[in-house]
């Protein structure tokens, strides 16, 4: 099971939720969001549990507990939305013009 963790101190790391959610079961996989120009923290992240009943004990047990002066917020991952890009989803190419 995916599980979004928002409200995420700058400062976190992924090691520190790795630990964090170890507590409750097998991690595998933590994402930390960055940015892409600063390579800072966006503040949220994406943890991975194979099983699901270790998955909700850590949703239920850290959903609101404070790390690094911040409450998480912890629940089920959502699929992705498709977004259009700008101009209604249609890339322009500098080589196509006419």
């Amino acid at each position: 099971m995916k599980m979004y963790v928002g409200n995420l101190s700058f400062e976190t790391t992924e090691n520190d939720l790795q630990d964090l959610f170890e507590q409750h079961g097998a991690v595998s996989e933590v994402q930390l969001m960055m940015d892409r120009m600063t390579g800072k923290s966006r503040g949220f992240a994406f943890i991975t549990m194979n099983d699901g009943a270790q998955a909700s004990a850590a949703m239920s047990a850290l959903n609101g507990h404070e790390v690094n002066g911040r409450a998480l917020s912890v629940n089920e991952a959502r699929p992705r939305e498709q977004r259009p890009g700008p101009y209604g989803g249609k890339r322009s190419f500098a080589g196509n013009r006419r």
